[in-house]
């Protein structure tokens, strides 16, 4: 049996996992993520650790197949991360430089697809060959898995489904620099943001205005115990969700759309909504879509890495 580490890095702490070849995952642990000195630490870390956790479990170096690797930024073809501002890196080799350290072939690739590629595996994807991941947290991320492979793009940037402009009339920018991205509607602050918008333009009464500072969750709770203006906002973000997904199905016809990220948590009413829209504004040749809630939570990145890995080494 060979074995491997899945690693998801962010720009606060690494969460370390270790598996063996099948998927099953063995340990997690943690480290924090030293952002200092414009990152350099990060990645002597990450091989310390590993190191340490071979010699705690008494694993030699001929039965590791590889690590994967999971960053917030785009990782070409060549394994070189372009820019990680959270982690203070600029150009960085990623997959030679933690090969170099920790003595085992590397695979790297952005974050949001590495998770992707996690829930297609052993996730809320599982069984089907073609699937949209939709992350729904602070911001909105993704991944696309077409034909059973992920999709990187040439420079890292494939998937990024969350800058998709759907509002051409929007004056406000989003966080990339452009305005109208799906991001600005769909993520947990976008919808902070429409509800604070409507509660600004209309005088309808709602428990939602004696709550300060208003979170994402407070707008679902609120409309699930009955409250009309909230469940008119959520009606508004699934407006928006609904016609985001049915463009991306009229491109990529996956078998699965799995939702994942912070807003999932919403559950059911979450899929029914967006669902709901997707029928309105999908191309009939893709309405059989399966929708699902992803099932791995924070695990998502670190099996994703690891397949990256199986993939690369395991064959």
């Amino acid at each position: 049996m060979k074995y491997g580490f899945g690693i998801d890095l962010g720009g606060t702490t690494v969460k370390l996992a270790f598996f063996d070849q099948e998927g099953h995952m063995l340990n997690k642990w943690e480290i924090p993520t030293v952002t200092a000195n414009n990152g350099k630490q990060i990645l002597p870390d990450i091989a310390a650790s590993i190191r340490a956790h071979l010699v705690k479990i008494g694993v030699a170096d001929q039965d590791i197949l590889g690590v994967g690797i999971g960053v917030p930024g785009p990782v070409n073809n060549q394994g070189i991360v372009n820019m990680c501002v959270n982690l203070g890196w600029g150009e960085v080799h990623i997959e030679d430089e933690l090969s170099a350290l920790c003595g085992f072939p590397v695979k790297a690739g952005n974050d949001a697809n590495v998770a992707a590629l996690g829930e297609f595996w052993k996730g809320g994807g599982q069984g089907c060959e073609n699937m949209v991941f939709a992350t729904l947290g602070t911001g909105v991320g993704g991944g696309i898995v077409q034909e059973g492979k992920l999709i990187h793009g040439v420079h890292g940037c494939g998937g990024e489904i969350g800058h998709m402009v759907i509002n051409k009339h929007e004056t406000a920018r989003c966080g990339c620099g452009k305005r109208g991205c799906v991001e600005q509607y769909c993520s947990a602050t976008g919808i902070v943001r429409i509800a604070e918008q409507t509660l600004d333009r209309c005088d309808e009464p709602s428990v939602l205005r004696d709550i300060f500072p208003l979170t994402c969750k407070d707008v679902f709770d609120s409309a699930n115990t009955g409250d009309a203006l909230a469940a008119k906002i959520l009606e508004q973000v699934y407006d928006y969700l609904g016609e985001f997904l049915a463009n991306l199905c009229a491109v990529l016809d996956p078998e699965a759309i799995v939702l994942g990220g912070g807003v999932s948590k919403a559950g059911l009413p979450l899929l029914d909504g967006a669902r709901r829209y997707f029928n309105k504004y999908a191309f009939h040749g893709t309405k059989g879509v399966r929708f699902e809630l992803a099932s791995l939570g924070n695990d998502a990145g670190a099996y994703g890495a690891f397949k990256l890995a199986v993939d690369a080494f395991g064959k």
